[in-house]
């Protein structure tokens, strides 16, 4: 195999190596692919890239494979490309508050590296430890702090990218104020790497927060949960980082005793909400909040509720809406994305669609929302079998009058192809196959995945 001439042969796994590869999170099918190869550097993977366009060979880009929509995955004509090796924080710039790694380093390691430098990488999901930035990249993340820091978009200066034929795009800007023509890195952040496959990224970092509250909140019914959102957003301002909701329904699977987690609340609450701030002025921001969240009891939003006195109760809080290892072992998992004051109604009614096909469904919702972005999760006899396509013919084809996106966070990969008419135009799609088309003329990267090029 001339790959093993590129990236040395202890660098590539064939046979039975490739089929016991073991994945971090239980959501993906076997490895299937003809060898799994692991570059070390850019100009290895443009190498790789010249030679498998030269034999029109397919390419799947291999991230932390913490992905929920089967977007690495693998037929045998396949090679998978896998970042892992290429790691390295090459510069942290404690003055300019930017960070350039290569696409393995994990969210976890930047997220400590900035810390220790007494800076913030603001982009934070569940799978932090495991993920990586290259693929955080690709898909665009999201995660728990969006209200107040953005998307993954909103963190990337620059990036450099392989494409198909193995040119490099090195566009590595490390500033925030750049109209040099066009900003190219947009066409491979969010693209799932159908593009190019992302290998070094300039990151923008935040001033680390000196103050930092959680609050738990219970409340009786989903319009009372927007009102203390809103009420959040007036009073805290932009200390506000984090909103999630999570209906009664997914909470009971979390704590005991159906769940391992203790809870601060009674369970029997219809809804919860976990409102987080993070701010620069301690004290001041301390009594805002706590002001804040008694206004909520005041009128009457809130039925019970605690606020965080400590890292470890904070930590606490947060595990409880990070408690989906249960999601990601059993069930059918989407995101979706539409307006907040929508987003109880549109829950009720794909709850009842569902239950109504499949009986013995269990279906929670949950999210961010306070960036429009909540997760519905299915537990069913033959949930990602036999009743696969009725349970997402039901969550995304409910979203038409809404105008919702069957995408929030997670992407399209292989899963939600069918569907994504119901959120771009056609005149939208036939763009993707144009860029497509003249960027991967021979359909070798990722092959398949976000859209189809036949």
């Amino acid at each position: 195999m001339k790959i093993k001439e590129i990236v040395g042969s202890k660098n590539v796994l064939t046979g039975e190596s490739v089929r016991n590869f073991e994945f971090n999170w239980k959501t993906h099918d076997s490895c299937n692919a003809r060898a799994i190869v692991y570059p070390t550097s850019t100009d290895e993977v443009a190498a790789v890239m010249r030679l498998c366009n030269e034999h029109q060979q397919a390419v799947v880009p291999f991230g932390g494979l913490t992905g929920l929509v089967q977007g690495c995955q693998t037929t045998p004509d396949d090679i998978a490309l896998s970042l892992e090796k290429m790691n390295a924080i090459e510069e942290l710039d404690s003055t300019a508050h930017t960070m350039t790694v290569q696409a393995g380093v994990t969210m976890q390691q930047a997220q400590d590296a900035a810390d220790e430098e007494g800076l913030f990488f603001p982009v934070d999901i569940g799978a932090r430890g495991d993920c990586m930035l290259g693929g955080n990249v690709a898909t665009n993340a999201g995660g728990t702090k969006v209200i107040r820091y953005g998307m993954m978009r909103d963190s990337v200066l620059g990036l450099e990218a392989v494409l198909a034929n193995g040119t490099l795009i090195s566009s590595m800007n490390r500033y925030i104020k750049n109209n040099s023509g066009f900003d190219l890195k947009h066409l491979f952040i969010g693209t799932e790497g159908v593009l190019g496959i992302i290998t070094r990224i300039v990151f923008r970092l935040g001033v680390k927060p000196k103050s930092h509250n959680v609050a738990l909140l219970a409340c009786k019914s989903f319009e009372d949960v927007v009102v203390v959102l809103n009420k959040s957003k007036a009073s805290l301002g932009s200390t506000l980082c984090g909103f999630e909701v999570m209906w009664g329904s997914f909470y009971r699977k979390a704590v005991k005793p159906m769940g391992p987690l203790d809870s601060p609340l009674s369970i029997d609450y219809p809804l919860y909400a976990i409102v987080e701030s993070m701010g620069t002025s301690v004290d001041s921001d301390d009594r805002d909040f706590e002001l804040a969240m008694s206004g909520m009891f005041d009128c009457d939003l809130a039925l019970d509720g605690v606020i965080a006195k400590s890292d470890n109760e904070r930590r606490s809080i947060w595990d409880i809406r990070g408690q989906v290892e249960w999601l990601v072992a059993e069930a059918c998992n989407f995101d979706v994305s539409l307006r907040s004051a929508d987003v109880g109604e549109y829950v009720e009614t794909v709850t009842k669609k569902i239950i109504a096909d499949v009986p013995d469904a269990y279906v929670a919702g949950f999210g961010h929302l306070g960036d429009n972005n909540i997760h519905i999760s299915v537990l069913a006899e033959g949930c990602k079998t036999t009743c696969a396509q009725v349970i997402e013919k039901h969550v995304y084809e409910s979203l038409i009058p809404y105008a919702g996106a069957i995408s929030a966070e997670h992407g399209i990969g292989l899963e939600k192809k069918p569907y994504l008419s119901i959120s771009r135009t056609p005149e939208e799609i036939g763009l993707m196959i144009s860029l497509k088309k003249m960027m991967d003329p021979n359909n070798i990267l990722n092959p398949g995945k976000v859209i189809s090029v036949d």
